[in-house]
């Protein structure tokens, strides 16, 4: 049993956020995981500039921030994985999704998969880990039939 939140703490009505479970779901599946439960916060760029700025010592907002609770596969006893939060600002959706030429809805998803990503582990710091992340990305929108 999987429980995933999503909780928008804009005061912008984001009606895509529906189709946003369909994705998520399509992602726990490709990566065989299971008995998981994380939360997804949407943002604005004030919240997330705060957040770069105290967590990560970036003076500036970011599109997208994951907060890993597990540092490996297994807390032994536990049957339910607690990965973490994903932080997206929802201004960053906009500006990116324009700036890029694709739906909102493409741009929102491409953040979502890749704060997953990072809560199962992945990371883009050396080249062939980015390759691999970015590869499973792209894997789980094309799969979840979500274009560029």
């Amino acid at each position: 049993m999987n429980n995933i939140g999503i909780f928008n703490e804009t005061n912008k009505e984001i009606k895509e956020l529906n189709k946003l479970k369909e994705v998520i779901d399509k992602a726990i599946e490709i990566e065989k995981v299971n008995n998981i439960e994380f939360n997804i916060i949407i943002v604005g760029n004030e919240k997330i500039h705060e957040i770069n700025r105290e967590y990560r010592h970036i003076d500036r907002p970011t599109d997208v921030i994951s907060f890993a609770l597990e540092d490996d596969e297994s807390f032994p006893g536990m049957e339910v994985r607690v990965l973490g939060d994903i932080y997206i600002s929802i201004d960053k959706v906009y500006e990116q999704s324009e700036a890029y030429g694709h739906s909102f809805f493409r741009e929102l998803a491409f953040l979502t998969v890749h704060g997953f990503l990072h809560l199962l582990g992945y990371d883009h710091i050396k080249l062939e880990d980015e390759k691999e992340m970015f590869s499973r990305q792209e894997l789980i929108l094309s799969e979840a039939g979500i274009k560029k």
